[in-house]
């Protein structure tokens, strides 16, 4: 068992398989800048945009995720994805919010070529072939690569601007890592019982998506 109560699992023996790739999307220099008080506001206007534009995406994705759920004979998943679906429309206001904050017009910002690339991602989920297990993979490590990029900036000895502590806070709380922890529980119970082709596209799922996250931070200062 681990420091965050987790056992030693499948999802505990990828992040080890791929350590170097995940402390690539989780301490990418960008979220990196922020901790240090070296943050380009410009960059940081830029991901806000595209982060908008990517969290109506993930919308779908989700409820992709959670028509999945409905259809296992063991059921007790969906309180925890339901909330994560609940959750998003008080994302997406604060992204509108925070727009405004910034002077940034929303209806006006295309999505970047990294933003559409994982949107086609995302998109991909609504085929009934994709498992269950491959869906709720890769929605648990995308919401954790982001709780642990941003906890990162709120620990000690940080730097952060004060005006990005509330971004930093929303998805480097306490309790969001805790939503996190319960979606990787039910990540390792459905691979347990899931057979071993499933298992091998969920690790590929895992992998893509730590990819993804480091071209989406890279995209917030080139453009890309």
């Amino acid at each position: 068992m681990d420091g965050s109560g987790v056992e030693a699992s499948t999802t505990a023996a990828w992040m080890e398989r791929h350590r170097q790739m995940y402390e690539r999307a989780t301490r990418h220099p960008f979220t990196v800048s922020i901790r240090d008080g070296t943050i380009d506001l410009s960059a940081f206007k830029r991901w806000l945009s595209q982060d908008y534009l990517f969290v109506r995406e993930f919308v779908a994705f989700v409820a992709s995720v959670l028509l999945k759920c409905c259809k296992q004979e063991d059921s007790l998943d969906m309180e925890i994805i339901l909330g994560g679906v609940a959750s998003l429309s008080d994302e997406l206001s604060w992204f509108k919010n925070e727009a405004v904050k910034w002077d940034v017009d929303l209806a006006s910002v295309p999505p970047l070529k990294s933003n559409l690339e994982y949107h086609r991602f995302l998109g991909s989920f609504t085929e009934p072939e994709i498992s269950y297990a491959v869906a709720v993979t890769t929605f648990w490590i995308i919401e954790t690569v982001y709780q642990d990029s941003f906890s990162f900036c709120i620990e000690e000895g940080n730097k952060t601007p004060p005006e990005l502590l509330g971004t930093c806070q929303r998805w480097g709380s306490a309790e969001f890592k805790q939503y996190c922890h319960s979606l990787q529980r039910i990540v390792d119970h459905s691979l347990a019982n899931a057979p071993a082709d499933a298992v091998k596209s969920a690790e590929e799922a895992f992998v893509r998506v730590l990819e993804l996250e480091i071209g989406f931070w890279e995209m917030s200062s080139s453009q890309c």
